[in-house]
Order: C-alpha cells, then structure tokens, then sequence
C-alpha cells in the first residue's frame, strides 16, 4: 500500500514508523510524499485508521475487505442478483464432483446451498429476466438455473466454456478459453463470434456500455491484452495492454472498466481511466473476481474468499469538469 503526503521524516536512521490499527506495517519504502508498505494480514474489515509516527494532521483511513464468504473455489466473477443476493461456486479441480456447486449468500452474510451436480462450475450471468446461467468448463456446456436451485441445459459443445455475458437483445456470449467466443442467441443457435488467443486460465467476459464484449485471457506472457469485440462489425480491438494476468472484468454502473490484475499473486483491482491509465482500487492476494452490488458497494474475491467492501468508488471526472 502507498501513503500519499508530503513531510515525510526521512533523514533519521530508519524509515518511518506506520501502524494500521493497531498492527505495525512494514515500510518498504519512503520519500518525502511516500510510503509503500506491507499491510498486515489479521485485520478486522471495515474504515480502519493509518497512522505515520510523528507526521501530524488528519489520519487517512483504510478500507478492508470483510470476508463474506470462505471455503470456496472460485475462478471468475461472483454475481449479485437483483435483491442483493450473491452467488459464489465451488468449482474444483478438472472432473471433480463437489457436494454444492453454487452457494447463495444473503445480504446479511447467511450462506446456503443452491446448486449441486454441476461440475466445474466456472461463470456465472444473469438474463433480463433474472434467470442465472453457469458455465461447465468440464461439460462444455452452459446451465440455466431454476429459482428453486433446479437447472437445464441451455447450450452445450461450447469447447472449455468459461466466461458469460449477455447483451441487451438477449444474446449470451460464452467464451472457450481455447480460443473462441460464442454468441448463443434466444432461440439457442450458436454461431462463432470471434477468435482469441487461447488462455492458461479461463476467458473473462463483460459487455460495455457500447454493446461491446470485453474480454480477458490470461496467457504466459508477461502481459495481456483487455479485446473489445464488437458484435455488430465483428471487429476485436486490443483496448489495453498492461495488465499481467488479467481476470474478472465488470462494468460498474458509471459505465466504468474494471479488471482483476493476477500476476504473480499479490495483485488487485484496476478501475481503467478513459485515457487508458489505470488506478488501483483494491490490492489483495491472489485475486480472481469483481462483483458490484446493486444496493452499492463491491465484493472481490480470491480463489477461496469472498470479500465484502462497502466503501463508495468516486465517479470517473466527466470531459470538461
């Protein structure tokens, strides 16, 4: 973590003392307007005081994640249902048939069961209607789910599916991490959108407020591009290049581009400015997934924790303000 001030005592023996809470954080380094530390593990979630030794003003505050939900495998983007509900999967390894699927969790944080008997579990979408769709990367197929936690099959021979969007005509778009995104339209016809770099991990999709599908893949390389696909044109434009194992992908509802940076463990969370710089807004360890609740806030999740974050992200500038 970076702390931005100015008058930082650096012209003593040691660097600065910092404390979150009440723990001690680890400087790495300091100038005379920053500090990067190490942020402790243990903490309690929730505005938490930083404090720099012997620095005065007012004390800058730090959001930490609340773990929402543990014991999970996660490997996309969590989704919120319309009343604020979150749904989380247990995906396992390849083949492996795990008691639940897909856990609901409600927003006072009570989990429960919801889906069972799919295996590897992997996306997951809501329709227009509020129906919920799951991908089978194992299967190859993509599941609509019932209210009661029943499920069908929706569209199948889909490769590796992973990610899952749908667009505003009811399109469903379902991305095979081995290269090609698929377009599975109302009446279930499936036709080939476009052809991607194949992925050592899973497609990540989200459609933009252009109509766009966005899409991340992580590779080996040292960096991955974030591929806007229009469906209209059947054009894929390379929108940005810096991210190192880019993950989950979501538009909040500012219309604002946000991506999960996952190389090398220790990563977080990047809002991407209109000029194509990028912000940190969540730093954690290996993260996968983004979620925006619809009664505000966000969740991240790692592999196996789901995080619960209710502090407001500020709008991006507008031109001209």
């Amino acid at each position: 973590m970076a702390i931005h001030g100015t008058g930082f005592p650096i012209d003593r023996p040691h660097l600065p003392d910092v404390t979150i809470g009440d723990a001690p954080a680890r400087p790495v380094y300091a100038s005379s307007s920053i500090i990067a530390v190490l942020v402790p593990g243990g903490l309690d979630g929730g505005r938490t005081a930083v404090r720099v030794a012997d620095v005065p003003g007012e004390t800058a505050l730090l959001e930490v994640g609340t773990p929402l939900a543990t014991g999970l495998h996660q490997v996309d983007n969590p989704v919120f249902d319309r009343e604020g509900n979150l749904y989380v999967t247990y995906s396992g390894g390849r083949g492996q048939e795990v008691p639940v699927s897909i856990f609901r969790v409600s927003p006072n944080g009570r989990r429960e069961s919801y889906v069972s008997g799919i295996v590897n579990p992997t996306s997951m979408t809501f329709d227009a209607q509020g129906h919920l769709y799951v991908s089978s990367r194992f299967e190859g197929s993509v599941y609509r789910v019932h209210p009661e936690g029943t499920y069908e099959t929706y569209a199948s021979d889909l490769g590796i599916a992973c990610g899952l969007a749908f667009d505003r005509r009811g399109v469903l778009y379902v991305g095979d991490r081995s290269g090609t995104i698929f377009a599975v339209r109302p009446d279930r016809t499936v036709t080939s959108l476009a052809t991607l770099p194949a992925s050592v991990a899973a497609y990540h999709l989200a459609i933009g407020p252009d109509d766009c599908v966005y899409v991340t893949a992580p590779t080996l390389g040292p960096y991955d591009y974030v591929y806007r696909i229009d469906p209209a044109l059947g054009s894929i434009d390379k929108v940005y290049s810096g991210f190192g194992r880019p993950q989950g992908i979501a538009f909040d509802s500012q219309g604002a581009l946000y991506v999960v940076e996952a190389l090398a463990g220790w990563n977080g969370l990047y809002r991407v400015r209109p000029d194509g710089s990028t912000e940190l807004i969540v730093a954690g360890q290996s993260l996968v997934g983004v979620a925006f609740n619809p009664n505000g806030g966000l969740i991240v999740s790692s592999n196996h924790t789901a995080y619960r974050l209710d502090v407001a992200i500020r709008p991006l500038a507008q031109p001209g303000l």
